[in-house]
């Protein structure tokens, strides 16, 4: 704080423009200078060091908290937020530790900081921040399939639809790099060019030749027991976009809907399961299993009287068998949440069970189940009465 703002340090007068605050946070989790040691946003300093006498309530330290969460920054930084009264004054400190997984970007942007300034990262920079990327340190996610190659990726769709999705427009206009090395920016390869565990979930033509795990079996079941006949059933594979749109139109498809007349006429739907509740749980499986050391697909059964989805792989990280839906997240996949929001299947992360729960309520379903194990967890929701 007295040595004034540097390329580990950064001053905010208030929370007015939080955009500001997400820079910072996006270029102190990249670490270009390659520090190896966390940034600190003081806010409640002005420019000049002095207190701005803001007040440091929960509310605006929760707020700043949040930020981590909101997946405008991705993959998701590590940060804590504390409130402090350094010289007398009260003031909010983000303490924002270097990526393990650079670049990290904020809306689809790589920031970085030189000096006391932020810029955004040149073709040199991320590649500098690329090989910055340790085999040993990083997540399932972005190990490499030393058994894949290039060939065995759809680099049609990543060009037309998934660059477009993930990059701004005017980043792309003034982008001088080849299909290879946005590949390796956006974590499907690694810096030497070897396809990752999130390359070949995402973008594979088949990836269960490399990741045998990485489907989902739907069963259809007439009667409430898995001994019952069984009405349908289907393997949903294929690269992420493929499987979370045929998971879509199958869920959509066995979804009944009763209608009954009021005295007025009036028509009133009810599905017995509402689809809002079913897609976030289902895509929680996806997101939240563990596709490393296992065989084992993501399950939903759909009995007469309730639907049951198996995700492989316990909680995670902050997450127990004591805080599970609590509104608590952390990420086995931090890497593959980034995609699925870049896709459009997640708009705010950390919300799902709590979505679920409140569109099953609205519906009158009975309320949402979990049977939460250290190798898998079960979400249970039963059908309307």
């Amino acid at each position: 704080m007295a040595g004034g703002e540097s390329d580990r340090v950064e001053f905010k007068p208030s929370l007015a423009d939080k955009g500001e605050i997400y820079k910072a946070i996006c270029a102190f989790a990249n670490d270009l200078p390659n520090h190896k040691r966390p940034g600190v946003i003081f806010v409640g300093l002005n420019n000049d060091g002095t207190c701005a006498n803001l007040p440091i309530t929960d509310e605006r330290l929760r707020e700043l908290a949040d930020m981590r969460s909101q997946g405008k920054i991705l993959p998701f930084p590590t940060m804590l937020v504390e409130k402090r009264n350094l010289r007398g004054c009260e003031l909010a400190v983000i303490i924002v530790y270097p990526s393990k997984s650079p670049p990290v970007r904020y809306d689809g942007r790589v920031l970085i900081r030189s000096g006391s300034r932020r810029d955004i990262a040149t073709r040199d920079d991320e590649r500098i921040l690329n090989e910055k990327r340790l085999s040993g340190d990083i997540p399932f996610d972005l190990q490499s399939v030393i058994t894949a190659t290039l060939n065995d990726l759809d680099l049609d769709f990543f060009r037309r639809i998934y660059l477009l999705q993930a990059i701004p427009p005017d980043v792309l206009e003034q982008n001088e790099r080849n299909t290879e090395e946005q590949l390796i920016s956006l974590r499907f390869l690694t810096p030497d060019k070897i396809p990752t565990v999130l390359g070949i979930l995402t973008l594979a033509f088949d990836p269960r030749q490399f990741i045998p795990a990485d489907y989902i079996q739907f069963l259809r079941i007439d009667g409430t027991e898995l001994t019952d006949p069984i009405k349908d059933s289907k393997e949903i594979d294929g690269p992420l976009p493929d499987l979370l749109r045929r998971l879509d139109e199958i869920l959509e498809i066995n979804i009944s809907v009763s209608r009954d007349i009021t005295s007025n006429s009036t028509e009133i739907k009810t599905p017995d399961y509402p689809i809002v509740a079913l897609r976030q749980i289902a895509l929680n499986a996806v997101l939240h299993r563990t596709y490393e050391a296992t065989n084992a697909p993501v399950r939903i059964c759909w009995f007469a009287d309730r639907i049951e989805i198996h995700s492989p792989g316990g909680p995670f990280g902050l997450v127990n068998k004591e805080n599970f839906g609590q509104g608590l997240v952390d990420y086995r996949n931090p890497n593959l949440a980034e995609v699925m929001k870049v896709l459009g299947y997640v708009q705010r992360f950390g919300v799902g069970i709590q979505m679920a729960r409140s569109e099953l309520e609205k519906n009158g379903n009975p309320p949402l189940e979990f049977a939460v194990e250290d190798n898998y967890v079960l979400a249970i929701m039963r059908r309307t009465p």
